[in-house]
């Protein structure tokens, strides 16, 4: 079986109105709820985890230990840093870091301990990849995202790189894909809580969108 990882509310609503799931077919476990459907002749477990590292590596070594998972797909939405993408762009990365993991005072943002190198040569190239970033704060104040684009990371979130960490552990794939919801913006001149507030709504109307297109041009590729 494969699990298909989704972490906000946001995105896990919008799963369940693309695959039409009806109330009986939705299974509550500790870190949130999950339902089962067949593709390409494969089963997929869809969970929520909620949002930060430890809700994500939580629920999916619960799912890997109840289900004997073979791959694990983080699907879901990620803040753009690299500026040759716009909003709606998905990217699989090959590359997942976690970059709060250092005093950055005096070690490097990223130590290589961190660094999980996904192969994705047998998937063909016919997408966008890059470096995904993973921390518990999510990016939303443009110094941050000033700091991440110095680091060559294309895309950011508070997930998908502690989960690829945790599958490695287990011997699992995991396979990342990201749709980018929306990007930070500098709040210099702006009151900065005005600032957050739209680009939260930003990421809310992004998300069903990034979802969507997720589950309809991509999931497939990876299974």
């Amino acid at each position: 079986m494969i699990g298909i990882s989704i972490a906000t509310k946001w995105e896990y609503e919008a799963a369940l109105e693309y695959f039409g799931i009806k109330n009986d077919e939705i299974f509550a476990y500790p870190f949130g709820e999950y339902f089962i459907r067949t593709m390409n002749d494969t089963e997929l477990v869809f969970y929520s985890t909620g949002v930060r590292k430890v809700n994500g590596v939580g629920g999916t070594q619960y799912m890997i230990s109840k289900y004997n998972l073979t791959k694990v797909i983080v699907a879901g939405t990620c803040a753009g840093i690299d500026d040759r993408f716009r909003n709606l762009d998905i990217i699989v990365p090959d590359k997942a870091v976690q970059y709060d993991c250092t005093v950055k005072e005096v070690e490097p943002l990223i130590k290589q301990s961190f660094i999980v190198d996904i192969d994705l040569s047998k998937y063909g190239n016919v997408f966008y990849t890059g470096t995904i970033g993973t921390a518990d704060k999510a990016v939303v104040m443009w110094k941050d995202y000033l700091e991440l684009k110095e680091n060559k990371i294309t895309i950011a979130d508070t997930e998908a790189g502690a989960i690829a960490y945790i599958c490695k552990k287990n011997d699992v794939e995991c396979i990342i894909v990201k749709g980018i919801s929306d990007f930070p913006t500098d709040e210099s001149n702006s009151d900065p809580f005005e600032s957050n507030i739209e680009q939260i709504n930003v990421y809310i109307e992004n998300t069903p969108k990034v979802m969507n297109k997720i589950f309809g041009e991509y999931l497939i590729r990876f299974i």
